[in-house]
């Protein structure tokens, strides 16, 4: 492990540093994507439930092989690792863009290519954050994935905004490209770190010892009272939450009538929350019981929410979307730094892939059926859905001493 004075924050260590570089690249680049893929799925099909489709073949191909995404990063090089998973989605992103200038890019194209890079970002993520606790420490992991949200909450303030421009402009060719540009950027950094674990490599697991992994990592998971309170919750919540993201394109565009410029701009309003979040997570790490300011968190998150397929005004739809992506932030940076917390680092790649797959598995039953609610009714139903059933499972942690009571 990279050696970190106890009383030196998270930037003493010059392998941190690096690693932040190259990811805050990359995400750069995600953000560039994330705004242009959905774009250009709606407007070659003009319906919620292909631009939904878009993010299932994001989600669940990730959600599936974090599984083997945990396991090669506690077994290989995870430095390798990291750099081929961005090798490929390089690759991927390149060919997106020359097929679009060559107008042969198709909608099953873009599906596919998606799922590609999805597998990648699941063995990417089983590699950081694993990588997190052996560069830095358990102590220091709260703070580090907080950090590295905020980053990426910063390019998403930024990102969207000249990207909805763009978009609107030229079309999705210059985001594409660009995207391709940072996965490069982010090979070249992480090239430039010594190591990132694990102390001893063991190789690429047979099959055997992917099914060990897993079912260690389930164990692991499931065995500690608070991290299997959590992930039931989560499972729940995803349904309706990600149904809810994948609808706000149709939501926008139907119901308000918003220009791609626009949809660029409400994201970079959102990210302005989200980027508070972050913060507030930095600042906090450690000093709050667990429990109860996560319980506390997702309440504020739900009762934020309740507003938005009521209000007339997009701006207030930004308003408030940006106060509940505040709260997702700050969730996502307390949980994840718990679980790393309380697992032994030789298993939190396999942990985390179990979670992973575990708490998304929600995601894809609610994208479809948000969507077809947006598709047969109107966004505005599906908005509608969402709120009152994420609030219903909010208010449930509560009622769970696992969850609000836990100060580890």
């Amino acid at each position: 492990m990279a050696a970190v004075a106890q009383n030196d924050g998270i930037f003493a260590s010059r392998a941190f540093r690096q690693y932040f570089a190259g990811q805050s690249l990359s995400m750069l680049g995600d953000g560039l994507r994330t705004l242009a893929v959905p774009l250009l799925a709606f407007h070659l099909t003009h319906s919620a439930l292909s631009t939904g489709t878009a993010f299932i073949c994001e989600i669940v191909p990730f959600s599936l092989f974090s599984l083997v995404g945990g396991s090669l990063a506690d077994r290989v090089d995870r430095k390798s690792l990291m750099i081929a998973s961005d090798a490929i989605r390089f690759v991927i992103m390149t060919l997106f863009a020359v097929l679009y200038w060559l107008h042969a890019l198709t909608l099953p194209m873009i599906y596919g290519g998606l799922v590609l890079i999805s597998i990648c970002a699941a063995a990417f993520l089983g590699g950081q954050a694993a990588s997190i606790p052996y560069l830095l420490g358990k102590d220091r992991a709260t703070q580090a994935m907080a950090s590295l949200t905020a980053a990426e909450n910063t390019s998403n303030l930024i990102t969207p905004v000249v990207g909805g421009i763009i978009f609107g402009w030229f079309g999705p060719l210059p985001a594409l490209a660009i995207n391709a540009a940072t996965y490069l950027a982010s090979q070249i950094s992480l090239s430039r770190i010594d190591t990132l674990g694990p102390q001893n490599p063991h190789g690429i697991p047979n099959l055997r010892e992917v099914t060990s992994d897993v079912g260690i990592g389930f164990r692991t998971l499931f065995s500690d009272p608070g991290m299997r309170a959590q992930a039931i919750l989560a499972f729940f919540m995803n349904i309706f939450g990600w149904g809810a993201y994948a609808t706000v394109i149709p939501f926008l565009k139907r119901d308000f009538g918003a220009s791609d410029s626009f949809v660029g701009l409400f994201w970079g309003l959102v990210a302005i929350g989200s980027l508070a979040g972050s913060a507030l997570a930095v600042r906090t790490a450690r000093r709050w019981p667990f429990g109860r300011a996560i319980s506390i968190a997702y309440t504020l998150d739900a009762l934020l929410f309740l507003p938005v397929p009521f209000v007339k005004s997009v701006w207030l739809v930004a308003f408030f979307w940006a106060l509940t992506s505040g709260c997702v932030m700050y969730e996502f940076s307390q949980i994840v730094g718990f679980r790393m917390r309380v697992t032994p680092e030789a298993l939190v790649g396999r942990m985390m892939g179990s979670v992973r797959v575990f708490v998304l598995m929600g995601m894809a039953p609610g994208v479809l059926a948000l969507g077809w609610i947006a598709d047969h009714r109107d966004p505005r139903w599906a908005m509608a859905v969402s709120a009152f059933a994420y609030l219903a499972f909010a208010l449930t942690v509560w009622l769970i001493p696992a969850i609000r009571n836990e100060t580890r």
